[in-house]
């Protein structure tokens, strides 16, 4: 196994890959198990999503699925990989929500992609429920998958729609990683990005915060009294984003920094 792994490994050095160690690691544990020696059905898989690899396809792409919170969820098409830096909404939640983490809280999480969101905070939150919306109805198939993946589907529900479009309901918390990337930006993405995520959940228009204008209106009538909305940013979008929100009649309370030191949660409160 050693062999074959130094072999991948060398593969994707020489393709440019920075971390060919480790993903030469990742694919055969993945692709081949602990099997030794790799039979030929693993050595095809591995050669298969080698090429894939060198071709510039996302080693999470390729597998299929990427960890978030310590959970497994599932890729498709019409959805966003999970990154870590997004696991700082539910650091967020969890700080501002645990008196009431045994409460029946209701969550909504608005662009819901692999629901990754909704699905961490609900088995974080026991007794809670929560609706994801999305406009893709392939990205509310992966996310419904995904809450059964986890356990939750009981207690998840999933809606195709435009952000707050039709919803009618109040909540205590409501997560968001809408798209922020602003619509000329695209183009200078890393070409792992630009070429496998969904436009529509990367393009922001075009000074990346048409999704926070349409969240700043909608959140004052989604939010319960003493209710939270934590909402993802981009670099250098916290003064901006602030702004919309609190003109919205929102107050901002916090802004997390994410695993490279970045502002990347925001949070805000609704008293009224």
């Amino acid at each position: 196994m050693s062999a074959v792994r130094k072999a991948i490994a060398l593969a994707l050095k020489r393709g440019g890959i920075g971390d060919f160690t480790y993903e030469a690691r990742i694919l055969i544990e993945d692709l081949a198990g602990a099997g030794d020696p790799i039979d030929e059905a693993a050595a095809a898989r591995l050669e298969h999503a080698l090429a894939r690899r060198l071709a510039g396809e996302p080693l999470w792409r390729i597998l299929g699925a990427r960890e978030f919170w310590g959970l497994s969820f599932s890729l498709s098409p019409g959805t966003l990989e999970p990154r870590p830096d997004s696991e700082t909404l539910i650091e967020a939640a969890l700080a501002h929500l645990a008196r009431r983490r045994l409460e029946k809280l209701r969550i909504l999480d608005l662009g819901t992609g692999t629901g990754c969101l909704l699905v961490a905070a609900l088995r974080e939150f026991p007794q809670a429920t929560g609706l994801g919306i999305d406009l893709s109805p392939d990205a509310l198939a992966t996310a419904a998958g995904n809450a059964a993946r986890n356990g939750v589907a009981a207690r998840a529900a999933f809606r195709r729609g435009n952000w707050a479009a039709g919803i009618e309901e109040r909540f205590d918390l409501v997560l968001s990683n809408p798209p922020y990337i602003a619509s000329g930006e695209i183009a200078e993405l890393d070409r792992t990005v630009r070429e496998n995520d969904p436009l529509l959940a990367l393009d922001g228009g075009p000074d990346g915060l048409d999704a926070y204008r349409a969240l700043a209106a909608a959140l004052p009538d989604l939010l319960e009294p003493g209710g939270l909305a934590i909402l993802e940013i981009g670099a250098g979008q916290e003064a901006a984003v602030v702004g919309l929100l609190q003109d919205a009649g929102l107050r901002h309370i916090a802004s997390r920094r994410d695993l490279g030191g970045h502002i990347r949660a925001l949070v805000f409160g609704h008293d009224l």
